[in-house]
């Protein structure tokens, strides 16, 4: 693996069974999410998943949902919601800097 890719969040480095231990979940629940296409892992040329930093924090963020008791639809909602909401922030910060350059 060439060192770029060590910094690289969207490489994917992990294994199911080493994304499983990393999390504390069973492998069993992240095929469930790839099932749900709620996280699509890469998959290896032999047809492994494999996944990468930043997906491995969005099954964090599902997983933490989960253990409020929110339902798969739900949790799909308020992930796709968190994130809309984090993009229009960062669009506001942008306008904000462009009219202070102004």
């Amino acid at each position: 693996m060439a060192l770029d890719k060590l910094d690289d969040a969207d490489y994917p480095a992990y294994t199911t069974g080493q994304a499983a231990d990393l999390l504390g979940v069973q492998q069993a629940f992240l095929r469930s999410l790839d099932t749900a296409e709620l996280v699509r892992p890469h998959r290896s040329g032999g047809g492994h998943r494999r996944y990468s930093r930043r997906q491995l924090e969005l099954v964090a963020r599902i997983r933490a949902l989960f253990d409020e008791g929110h339902t798969l639809a739900a949790t799909a909602r308020i992930i796709g919601l968190e994130d809309e909401l984090a993009a229009a922030r960062d669009q506001i910060a942008d306008l904000r800097g462009q009219l202070g350059a102004l």
